[in-house]
């Protein structure tokens, strides 16, 4: 496969459970060697999508491929040329880092294991603590094993379900440095993220809401096709003027920023006339760039949630 090449090109697709409709008619194209992030809250059909798109689940409508396969018809073939990296650690605590390895390589008929072995622990700096036991590892190690456990195979295709929930800061800058190196050497990253400096270092993002696709694309144009306006606010007791700006017509988030509030408003005169209560008056608002946050939660405050009309 070459540089540019469509990996995932879906359209449609269609999932629900009990009557509620968790990934409604969502269509995506991701090219080789991208690192593709999904945003959105809890249960917005994120993990229901990857998996999806991937032929790990059959959708209920629509149609694609996945690495050149058709994800209905050809999902085992899929299958074998994806690594999966869940939110919860799930490799054998009571083997060691190497034995782990071993059983996956077993697992998928790997040829020459012990050097495929020995490479990967290499690859993820993991050779001088091959004997150690999974279960006595830190999260920050236990999520390296995880990584080399689903690259044994030498996939084509990664997928992340919040792979750095629970992980120190250090561990994750680490672990995404590793990412960008896979995605440098042509492989495809799909991962699922709440944070907001990780959905950053995305090549491209796709926001999901309620099982909607609201916006998709880089960050710059996730953030500029939003179209927010928004204020820092500065001044004496923030905790009571958010309450005031939040009841204000127009006004869209009041979100504490350390010494600050963030505000988005509809436009320059919603914020005016905001600003303009006899209680605010001594504040001080400042045009400032949107964020990528901001546009999250504005996103989801606009979202329709995918309960309503469901089965009890």
């Amino acid at each position: 496969m070459s540089a540019g090449e469509v990996i995932i090109d879906v359209r449609g697709l269609t999932k629900s459970y009990d009557g509620r409709m968790v990934v409604d008619h969502v269509d995506m194209r991701v090219e080789r060697g991208r690192i593709y992030g999904f945003l959105g809250p809890n249960g917005s059909g994120k993990t229901t999508t990857i998996r999806m798109l991937c032929g790990l689940l059959t959708p209920d409508e629509g149609e694609g491929t996945c690495l050149g396969y058709d994800i209905r018809a050809q999902a085992r073939l899929i299958k074998r040329a994806v690594g999966y990296m869940t939110q919860k650690f799930g490799l054998y605590e009571d083997l060691s880092i190497e034995e782990n390895l071993d059983f996956f390589a077993r697992v998928y008929g790997i040829a020459g294991r012990g050097e495929r072995i020995r490479a990967t622990l290499e690859r993820l700096g993991l050779y001088t603590r091959r004997t150690q036991l999974a279960g006595s590892l830190s999260g920050g190690w236990k999520q390296r094993l995880a990584l080399a456990a689903c690259l044994i195979h030498d996939p084509q295709l990664l997928l992340l379900d919040e792979p750095t929930a629970g992980v120190d800061p250090s561990a994750r800058r680490e672990f995404w440095d590793q990412i960008h190196e896979l995605a440098a050497g042509g492989m495809t990253v799909l991962v699922s993220t709440h944070y907001m400096d990780e959905a950053e270092r995305c090549h491209e993002l796709a926001y999901i809401a309620y099982g909607k696709l609201l916006a998709r694309g880089t960050v710059e144009q996730v953030v500029a096709g939003a179209g927010l306006l928004t204020w820092s606010v500065t001044g004496p007791d923030l905790a009571a003027a958010a309450k005031l700006l939040r009841a204000a017509p127009g006004i869209r988030t009041v979100a504490p920023f350390g010494a600050t509030l963030h505000v988005a408003a509809d436009s320059e005169a919603a914020m005016t006339a905001a600003m303009a209560q006899p209680a605010l008056a001594a504040l001080s608002a400042v045009s400032s760039p949107a964020s990528l946050e901001d546009v999250f939660i504005a996103l989801m405050q606009d979202a329709q949630d995918n309960f309503v009309g469901a089965k009890p």
